[in-house]
Formats: C-alpha cells, structure tokens, sequence
C-alpha cells in the first residue's frame, strides 16, 4: 500500500517502496520482452520484403490505433482501475508473441500477419502509456515523483540496452526462440502488476460528454509550457527519428548481420541510461526549459552524424548522444506533465501526450521509410536532423514560457 504522508516525507529511494518496485521490474520485464520483439519483427519484415517502405508501415499500423481511439482511451483510464488495464495489456502483448511464435514454426508467418500482428499491438500501446504514467503518481509520494520518472526511465533504458542485443542473438536460433522468450516475458511482467496494491482512487465518474472527452485536449491547449514540450516532441522525433531504417543501416550501409542490427537499436539506450542514472541521484532543479530545448537540438546534430556515417563506431556513438539527449527530454516532459495536471485528468491528458509520443515515433517511422524509398536512407536521416535543430529554433521563439521555464514545480 502507499504509505502515509509522514513516511513517505522519510523516504528517498523510490524503490523501498514495494508496489513502486514491482512495477518497476515490471517495466523491465515488458520493455525487455518488446525490445527483442521488436529486432525479429523487424529482420523479418525487411527479408520478406525488401522494401524500405514496408518497415515505415509498420511504424503506420502500430500508430494507427492510438489515433483512432483517443477519444476513448483517456476516459477509460481516468474512469477505471489503471491496474487492471495495465494487466489485460501484459495479457494481450504476451498472447501475441505466442501466436507470433507459433506462425513462424509452422511457416504461416507473411507481411500480412505480421502488419495485423503489429496493429493489434498498437491497440495495446494506446492504453498502455496513458495507464502506467497514470498509475506512477499513486506509487510515490509527490516528493520523488521525478526521481521515480528517472529511475522507470533507467530501467526502460537498461532493458532497451539488452533487450535488442539478446533479440539479435536469439534470431540466430530461430525467429520463433525470439518470439517465445517475449512472451514469457511479457507474463513474468503480468504476475508482478497482479502483486501491485493500490488505495481504491475516489474519484467521481461524471457523465461523459463531448466536453469531457475534449477535456484532455483542451487542458494541454491551455497550458503553453505543456503545449510546448509534447508538440516539440512530437515534431522533433517525427523528423529525427531514424529507428526504422536501422535494417537498412545494418545490412546495406555498414554491412552487418542481426547481431549488429540489436548493436545499433541498444545504442541510443546506452546513453539514455547513463543520463537517467545521474538524473535519478541528480533531480533537475534549475532550468528546465532551456535544457529541454538543448537536449533536442543534440538530438538532431546526433541524427546527422548518425545518417552521414559508413562506420559502425561513430553510428553508435551518435546513436548514444542521441539516446542521452533524448533521455533529457523525457524525464523533463513527463514530470512536467504529471506534476502540472490533476489527478482526475491524468489519464485523458495521457491518452493525449501518448497520441503524440505515437504520432513521433511511428509516424516518424513511416516519414522515414517514404523518405528513404524516394531519396534513399542517408538524405532521409540528414533531412530529419536538420529538420529538428529548424523546430528547436522555431519552438524558442513561439514558446516563450517554455523557453523561460526555470523549475519543474509548477509556480
């Protein structure tokens, strides 16, 4: 249970809280089982195909879902047990990657399952994001709330380093090894939810309307310091993110196998790590603003180096500042998020950030693969960089409060 507020003022390590803990190992569990699902899904992908655009499809039909369910997905955490919805996930992720095993034993596995496969799995994710960051909140008390972001982001970041390594190295076994491991992973993370007690929320249950499924919507469009920070992310990954063409990088640009393909997805967790570890003993006091916009700028100066390089090394070494400048981010936006908005609204206002972080990643992942079918994968990575440092530049002049922001506690 959480604790009351004269303990929680003793305590400084998030993790001496069971339930926090738990769903921390949790996360890791699930970010490691979706990592190294996500290097066979991917691989495999790219050998039936061959087609760069088919790799920026799936980034399309995992996003998909999110779009077309935003009005339902924010009311239904902010209405339900998030616990729960967290728990029927982790059911459906790991029956997915059983089904995902068992098409590839028997050979049924083609383009068309693996899009329907990766859609339902994005219907997942849509509840997913809004859910757990909902939850975090009951978890800790308000005092450690960015430290417990950082360290949820450390442990996402960890797995993220093995997860796709270990993916690599089990593909050599078979897709179907990959597929298996994920699942049981996905249920070890399922058990570790089901352990989670958390005070029943006494929160009132209004009638839905369509001002209260905009709610949500217009809470972010009225904050500009929110409005800032997720539409600065939104465009900075939908045009610097490169994650969709690291086939292509792998086997065509600097000529390695599977295992150099997880090489190159752990890579930007590696510093994303490093920066989560220090921002965990080091919360961010001053400054935030003017650090978020930076962190973004390295951002996209690391997808040039990144898209200009032939040699492995410095591919992973911009892929590491990237991942660390990216870890900035999160850390900052999320806790801005939670910390600016009610708790009543945190799952409608979560189903909105989620949509963005969606509409950035696998849309970005979609804008690649176009890009690269029609210029070729370098001009479509150097474009999307220097597209991000032209939003950074933009995003200091048109948000000014966000630009200015010192503290993450609101004023």
């Amino acid at each position: 249970m959480t604790p009351d507020v004269g303990a929680a003022e003793r305590i400084a390590n998030p993790l001496s809280l069971p339930d926090y803990r738990r769903y921390w190992l949790s996360r890791v569990a699930t970010t490691i089982a979706t990592q190294i699902q996500v290097v066979a899904v991917g691989w495999q992908m790219y050998e039936i195909t061959g087609s760069a655009l088919a790799l920026g499809l799936v980034g399309l039909f995992q996003f998909a879902p999110a779009l077309l369910l935003i009005m339902v997905v924010g009311p239904i955490v902010d209405r339900y047990d998030r616990r729960r919805i967290l728990m029927l996930c982790r059911l459906v992720q790991g029956s997915a990657a059983l089904s995902l095993a068992v098409a590839s034993l028997t050979g049924l596995l083609d383009q068309s399952l693996l899009y329907g496969l990766v859609f339902l799995l994005g219907i997942v994710g849509a509840f997913e994001m809004p859910a757990g960051q909902a939850m975090l909140p009951s978890l800790v008390p308000p005092h450690l709330l960015s430290r417990a972001v950082a360290l949820g982001s450390s442990a996402h970041q960890a797995a993220t380093i093995g997860g796709p390594a270990l993916g690599g190295f089990l593909y050599v076994a078979g897709p179907h090894t990959v597929y298996l491991t994920s699942g049981s992973l996905f249920f070890v993370s399922l058990l570790l939810l089901s352990r989670i007690q958390i005070r029943p929320r006494a929160a009132a249950r209004p009638k839905i309307s369509v001002e209260y499924l905009l709610a949500g919507m217009v809470f972010i469009r009225r904050h500009p310091v929110l409005l800032g920070a997720v539409s600065l992310d939104l465009f900075a990954v939908l045009l610097g993110g490169a994650t969709a063409l690291l086939p292509i990088y792998a086997k065509d640009i600097l000529h390695t196998g599977p295992w150099g393909l997880g090489l190159l997805r752990s890579a930007p967790a590696v510093g994303a790590l490093a920066v989560a570890l220090w921002l965990a003993r080091h919360p961010l006091q001053r400054r935030v603003g003017p650090l978020l916009l930076g962190a973004v700028a390295a951002f996209g100066a690391g997808t040039i180096v990144f898209g200009l390089s032939h040699w492995l090394p410095l591919s992973l070494g911009a892929l590491v500042v990237m991942g660390a400048a990216d870890m900035v981010s999160v850390v900052i936006r999320i806790s801005l998020m939670q910390l600016e908005t009610p708790d009543e609204m945190r799952g409608r206002v979560g189903a909105v950030n989620s949509l963005f972080v969606g509409a950035s990643n696998q849309i970005g992942e979609f804008e690649s693969g176009l890009l690269a079918a029609w210029l070729g994968a370098v001009p479509a990575v150097v474009l999307g960089g220097v597209g991000t440092l032209v939003v950074v530049a933009l995003w200091w002049r048109v948000f000014p409060l966000l630009a200015r922001r010192d503290r993450l506690e609101p004023d």
